[in-house]
């Protein structure tokens, strides 16, 4: 199991729910942190919260449909000299849900593919190559087991592009220390899930932090969260590791 003291790692959406609790439990394992979200003010308790750890951690921000904004948050982090280790692209978007199926209008796949798939992508390019130089990198991508919905089709096709390039680069990284996953928190009482979802938020991990300490490069894998249910992070690393890469 990877030990990740004294490691960077970036998380999108940082400031609630998910985010939230992966920043946490990433913080009592010793690492460092970077925390997005749309506003620094957003993440302002959270960052008091993992620093009180003992940890060194600041936020970002940047609206990730924003691709100026992206790339300005991008270079802040690159001025500050942070070498970025580990990846969480937590942050995601869902659009309405739309019974007039055949009213879904052209901004909502656009807005969704820029912040569900061009966006945690244009991260994973943006760092991949500082961690291929240093031999280490773990980027853990959000997926979605969201299916046979059209109310959902922008939500759940720009969630099925990013599956689809996340393997894609994992497999131009394979036998390699740079290990690339997808996780599925799935569907987890947030904000944007809703008071009707099946799963408290806590359920999710430790499965959605399995990615960034698996130590067997593999990549390409597709971690299901709740199958790490009240799991130890020990426990659920070594039941992530008996799972095959497609590759």
């Amino acid at each position: 199991m990877v030990d990740v003291k004294g490691k960077w790692a970036l998380i999108t959406g940082a400031s609630r729910g998910l985010g939230r609790l992966i920043a946490r439990a990433m913080a009592e394992q010793g690492c460092n942190l970077v925390l997005h979200s749309r506003s620094n003010e957003h993440c302002q308790a959270v960052l008091n919260e993992v620093k009180s750890l003992g940890i060194e951690a600041y936020t970002v921000q940047a609206e990730l449909s924003d691709m100026a904004q992206l790339e300005k948050m991008l270079d802040e982090i690159d001025e500050k000299g942070t070498q970025i280790d580990i990846i969480f692209n937590n942050a995601g978007l869902q659009t309405t849900y739309r019974s007039a199926i055949l009213d879904t209008p052209v901004d909502e796949y656009e807005t969704s593919f820029r912040i569900n798939t061009i966006a945690p992508m244009m991260i994973c390019y943006h760092f991949i190559k500082g961690m291929a130089e240093r031999g280490f990198g773990r980027i853990i991508n959000t997926s979605s087991d969201i299916n046979h919905e059209p109310q959902q089709a922008p939500y759940s096709a720009s969630k099925a592009a990013l599956d689809k390039v996340t393997r894609d680069i994992a497999y131009a990284y394979r036998d390699t220390d740079v290990m690339i996953s997808l996780s599925n928190p799935a569907w987890c009482k947030t904000d944007m899930g809703g008071e009707n979802a099946f799963f408290e938020p806590e359920t999710a991990i430790p499965g959605l932090l399995v990615g960034a300490f698996v130590d067997d490069k593999k990549s390409g894998r597709y971690f299901n969260a709740q199958d790490f249910k009240n799991m130890t992070l020990e426990e659920a690393v070594a039941k992530a590791e008996t799972q095959e890469s497609p590759y």
